[in-house]
């Protein structure tokens, strides 16, 4: 399970707003190539009211089955409307809060994929006490799509000869696990990065684990609170992973951390495409799922209504196929078949294979998903390419945007501007930020914090005269609040209140629009870019560039509300 910092003031926050946000935006019209499309559910987890005390094996599976009727539901719902692939989120079958004893009657022990191969479904009795994995198994299989879940997996291990064996002798690991469309087990991921789990062991040595799927090639797993951390979600980088599966039990951690924004942050900031599947529980602040690629998303983020239910979301999206390798293989394959080989390889999706999506893209059909917009109409997920849709681009990622840049309508940045005067230190997510505040309706602030100095150059619109506080801040250090990892972090962020001491507290609504540069010099080269508007609306920024120097700029303008934080989240892993 995932952040509970800040829980009291994250709760009291989200309980003020009555509405659910679903969103697609940030689309590029336009883009040419192979597509599939792809599904995510935020769900309503059923919980243990008691976690603490142990049940037999019969109590916990009638538990976890309530949660896989909900799956199956989703499951159905997503291959209606043409998904290829659906990710459930983290804890999700079983929920959280378990000691290691009380978790016993929910544990099964998965076998590996890469030494043997298992198809739950249709070889039930090959291993005992396997019912979750057959239930998912057969539920890839009955509605043929790639299907990923969370479960908890027990591996015994030899106490004398291993020196991390627990001492009750068996490993207890958080676990992702993969299903083909045929319902065969394909992949297995233990968490490495644990938050306070004490019903789980770290495993003994580091997984970077891929899976290969015939409509969009590899994809790489790592869960929740993996994303903030070099393994194994750098490594999955290196090998050349550009497409992610992400299940997640985010707390929402406003200003900096929310769940779509370190989701947006991350496919922006490392190029991937990121499917994030989150849970929905209201009173720990968590929700917010998305589809995301470096072009193009749809998310949701539920606001707790008194009075009314919590409810799951199922987000479906078709997207580009970003797997590099995958798309040689089939440009060569069609070149080949023009060419008089054997036969045209076709993909799915938009390439016309098996699962071409019926309710997604250009034809619309009655599996479209569709939720609410900022303003609470109905704002229809279409997908890229022939579909275009809501929120289009403005730049490239990269600095390849069109047109005149906005700092050439703004107030000139110096070569080498000085720290700002009046400076002060204020707490932001337990950690002590170097702050400016703004002043005025246009200009240029510095601040720094150590080898870090953040550059701002703004033009703001209040909005109804309000007075809202802004400031710019900096930090370079080691956070160690909930975890111990090394940070460098430039923020523009609306203070919660009139007074410097609120810069930095959590705040979700914010007015008044802010046209801005921002900039830093990072000793790092994973540098991540979030913008965040009010009422959890996640934007595209419109450019962003980045130097071999380590020097990261980000542009917006034209905000349609108002501005919560800008930010560019760095992270020092060789000095963690």
């Amino acid at each position: 399970m995932s952040l509970r910092v800040y829980l009291a003031v994250v709760v009291a926050v989200l309980h003020l707003s009555p509405v659910t946000l679903t969103r697609a935006g940030d689309r590029t019209e336009g883009t040419p190539g192979p597509s599939y499309v792809a599904a995510v559910y935020e769900h309503q987890v059923i919980l243990n009211p008691e976690p603490h005390v142990p049940l037999s094996r019969a109590a916990a599976l009638e538990h976890m089955m309530r949660n896989l009727k909900v799956y199956e539901e989703q499951a159905a719902r997503a291959a209606e409307q043409g998904a290829q692939i659906i990710v459930f989120p983290e804890d999700g079958i079983h929920g959280f809060n378990f000691s290691r004893l009380s978790i016993s009657g929910y544990l099964e022990t998965i076998p590996d994929p890469l030494t043997e191969d298992w198809n739950p479904c249709t070889q039930p009795d090959r291993h005992n006490n396997t019912e979750v994995l057959q239930s998912l198994s057969c539920m890839a299989r009955r509605h043929q799509l790639y299907l990923v879940a969370n479960m908890p997996d027990l591996q015994p291990c030899p106490l004398t000869s291993h020196p991390t064996c627990p001492p009750d002798g068996r490993w207890q690991f958080n676990t992702d696990v993969v299903f083909r469309s045929d319902g065969s087990l394909v992949a297995r991921y233990h968490k490495q990065n644990l938050f306070f789990e004490k019903e789980f062991d770290t495993p003994p040595r580091l997984e970077v684990v891929t899976f290969d799927t015939p409509f969009a090639g590899r994809f790489g797993v790592f869960t929740c609170f993996d994303i903030l951390f070099h393994d194994p979600t750098v490594r999955l980088l290196e090998k050349g992973i550009r497409q992610m599966i992400f299940p997640t039990a985010w707390m929402n951690l406003l200003p900096l951390l929310t769940a779509v924004q370190i989701q947006r942050a991350v496919s922006l900031g490392a190029n991937v495409t990121l499917l994030a599947a989150n849970l929905r529980h209201d009173s720990k602040a968590m929700t917010g799922s998305g589809i995301f690629t470096p072009s193009t998303s749809i998310y949701h983020h539920a606001f707790h209504h008194p009075g009314k239910p919590e409810e799951g979301k199922l987000l479906v999206l078709r997207i580009p196929v970003l797997d590099s390798d995958w798309l040689a293989t089939q440009k060569q394959a069609k070149r080949q078949g023009e060419t008089g080989g054997k036969g045209e390889a076709k993909g799915q999706g938009e390439t016309g294979g098996k699962g071409e999506a019926k309710g997604q893209g250009e034809t619309g059909g009655k599996g479209e998903a569709k939720g609410q917009g900022e303003t609470g109409g109905e704002g229809e997920a279409k997908g890229q390419g022939e579909t275009g849709g809501m929120g289009e681009a403005k730049g490239q990622t990269g600095g390849e945007g069109e047109g005149e840049p906005l700092s050439a309508s703004l107030p000139t940045l110096s070569p080498n501007p000085s720290p700002s005067p009046s400076h002060f230190i204020s707490s932001m997510m337990c950690d002590p930020f170097s702050f400016v505040l703004l002043h005025g309706s246009e200009g240029q602030l510095t601040v720094c914090d150590g080898p870090l100095c953040c550059h701002l150059q703004y033009r703001r619109s209040p909005q109804g005269g309000n007075t809202e506080l802004y400031a710019l801040g900096a930090f370079a250090g080691n956070h160690t609040a909930d975890g111990h990892f090394a940070l460098q972090v430039c923020a523009l962020v609306r203070c919660s209140g009139s007074e410097v001491s609120s810069c930095g507290k959590g705040v979700e609504e914010a007015e008044s629009r802010v046209d801005f540069r921002l900039e830093g010099k990072f000793g790092t080269r994973y540098v991540y870019p979030s913008l965040l508007g009010s009422g959890m609306v996640v934007d595209r920024p419109d450019r962003i560039e980045k130097t071999t120097d380590g020097r990261v700029t980000m542009e917006h303008s034209g905000m349609s509300v108002g501005l919560v934080t800008a930010c560019l989240y760095g992270r020092v892993y060789d000095q963690d």
